[in-house]
């Protein structure tokens, strides 16, 4: 440490801090960060209250809160470019301090600007790092020079001559034109689902194929920024699509699959699907799998295949009315006629019973131990459970069966004895006199 402050040339250090221009951007620079800090305690209060005011819709809230996070930058922004304007309109240097700091202050403002749209932390550092990288480069004037250098660097693809500043402007359109696809599509996603008459699964494929089309034409834009012919591409294409086709059997399949159940409709978003003993409702369809969340809370992604080649059991296919059977025994002492009214009240009784069609109620057989009834409800939301339903319903009859003295009976059996010697058959009803009181 000692050996690096020896080698310092304190002279020049010297020399520029007692210039007098070194001094004069130094206070302004002051002057200016005190303005913009008085400017910004006035103006930031009353930006915030406009967006938190009552009435405001979603884009008045955004664009308030994106003014609130832009009013510091600006005006630091503003108040360098005028500082600049102003040093070198009486002919003082400003190329020291003033025009670097005016360079950060201008990346500072476009950071605070993109980060107002974009949430992801990983976009965010990327673009930190370019925009303080071209302020530094700019500030010591190296920007060109380092343009030069990239455009020197650079390798042949057939006839055409790719520099790294190519590939580089062309990665930047390609963010760029990724991220405003993102928004447009997301826009887009927006209004297909609030077109009217338009089925859930149809919402969802032209959501798909909106986003497909803008992303293919992002990458188109930036490959054709660059220089490279689209039509060399035609060969190389096609065999990635084999290896894809061979490599990835399952992945294209359950993609697919997923555009077949989008186009049919078999399967959409909000249905109650029943698949190898998961019961559940459809939360989102995906381009390789299918969101069903079940009555106790798990997520389970079933892949598109599975939907088309196994056996699914839709129970809102084309009508969410879904009946329910509920079997019940009564004994044989009891009334039927007096039981099939009592289920058919516990049935009214529940709320989620449909009114219209009307409960039924059957004698379905004569068991070995009761009387078989079967009772009959229909309701329209299985999408929160049936076994909660058909339980509530057999309470109801329960309350009722017991209130009326009609049982429910348990299982019994007669048993005959045959084959017995008469000296046995004595002697077991001597054993029953001796043991009677």
């Amino acid at each position: 440490m000692n050996t690096v402050l020896a080698n310092l040339d304190w002279e020049n250090w010297r020399e520029f801090w007692l210039d007098p221009s070194i001094r004069l951007q130094f206070a302004v620079l002051a002057g200016l960060i005190a303005l913009v800090f008085i400017l910004t305690r006035i103006t930031k209060p009353l930006c915030e209250s406009l967006s938190n005011a009552e009435g405001n819709n979603e884009f008045k809230t955004l664009l308030w809160s994106n003014v609130t996070r832009m009013v510091a930058p600006l005006y630091l922004l503003v108040s360098c470019l005028l500082a600049v304007a102003l040093v070198e309109r009486f002919s003082i240097s400003s190329q020291e301090l003033i025009r670097p700091f005016t360079s950060a202050a201008g990346a500072w403002a476009t950071y605070r600007m993109i980060s107002g749209f974009i949430k992801s932390r990983a976009w965010l550092r990327l673009i930190a790092v370019l925009a303080f990288t071209l302020a530094a480069l700019h500030s010591f004037g190296l920007l060109e020079t380092t343009i030069d250098l990239l455009n020197l660097l650079a390798f042949n693809v057939g006839d055409r001559r790719i520099s790294i500043l190519d590939i580089l402007n062309g990665g930047l359109i390609l963010l760029l034109l990724l991220w405003i696809s993102s928004l447009l599509g997301s826009s887009g996603e927006k209004k297909i689902k609030k077109l009217p008459h338009l089925p859930p699964s149809l919402q969802v494929l032209l959501a798909k194929i909106l986003r497909v089309i803008l992303v293919f034409v992002s990458f188109a834009i930036a490959l054709s920024t660059i220089g490279l012919d689209l039509s060399s591409f035609a060969i190389l294409g096609g065999a990635i699509g084999v290896g894809i086709g061979f490599g990835l059997q399952k992945v294209v399949s359950n993609l697919v699959s997923g555009l077949i159940l989008l186009l049919d409709r078999s399967i959409k978003p909000g249905d109650v699907i029943e698949i190898e003993g998961t019961y559940g409702w459809i939360n989102s369809l995906r381009a390789r799998y299918a969101s069903v969340i079940t009555r106790d809370g798990k997520e389970h992604l079933i892949p598109n295949e599975d939907l088309i080649t196994n056996r699914v059991i839709n129970w809102s296919f084309s009508d969410r009315n879904v009946r329910v059977r509920v079997p019940i025994g009564i004994s044989y002492n009891a009334d039927p006629r007096k039981a099939i009214a009592l289920c058919l009240e516990a049935a009214h009784s529940t709320s989620r019973t449909l009114q219209s069609p009307e409960p039924k109620c059957l004698v379905i057989g004569f068991g070995d131990n009761s009387i078989d009834l079967e009772l009959r409800f229909w309701i329209d939301d299985p999408s929160n459970g049936v076994g909660n339903v058909r339980s509530e319903v057999l309470l109801a009859v329960w309350d009722r069966f017991q209130k009326e003295g009609i049982d429910i009976p348990f299982p019994q059996r007669d048993i005959h004895v045959s084959g017995l010697s008469p000296k046995i058959i004595s002697a077991i009803q001597e054993d029953t006199n001796n043991d009677s009181p």
